[in-house]
């Protein structure tokens, strides 16, 4: 069994000595010049301004949580694609009430307004 592994191994070895030595040519062999213009915060090629004590407002974290939450949804729902024949109708029932839950959790969310867009 352990012989299957050995080409892998192999292979992680080989990609492990090979970055290692190009990340020491590289500092090695690379000239290192520091410039006021390279230290400067760099945004999409245009010179930053204002500061960056900017608040964003707590609607994008929660939008962002919830596509996290339904991102997870659809993790979960692949593989019990996959292998749903092999489950029957105990892997269905499982995943239904996923589902159910997951629509709650919605329904909920658009009562709220948090999928309200300002």
């Amino acid at each position: 069994m352990t012989v299957y592994y050995v080409p892998a191994l192999v292979y992680m070895g080989a990609t492990i000595v090979l970055v290692s030595v190009i990340l020491l040519l590289s500092s090695q062999l690379g000239r290192r010049r520091s410039t006021p213009e390279k230290m400067l915060p760099y945004e999409c090629g245009v010179d930053p301004q204002g500061t960056m004590a900017v608040h964003y407002p707590i609607r994008f974290y929660v939008v962002a949580m919830i596509f996290i939450i339904f991102d997870i949804e659809t993790v979960f729902l692949y593989p019990w694609a996959v292998v749903f024949r092999d489950l029957g109708w105990f892997g269905f029932v499982e995943m239904f009430l996923f589902a159910v839950i997951l629509v709650i959790g919605l329904v909920y969310l658009y009562r709220k307004g948090a999928l309200e867009w300002d």
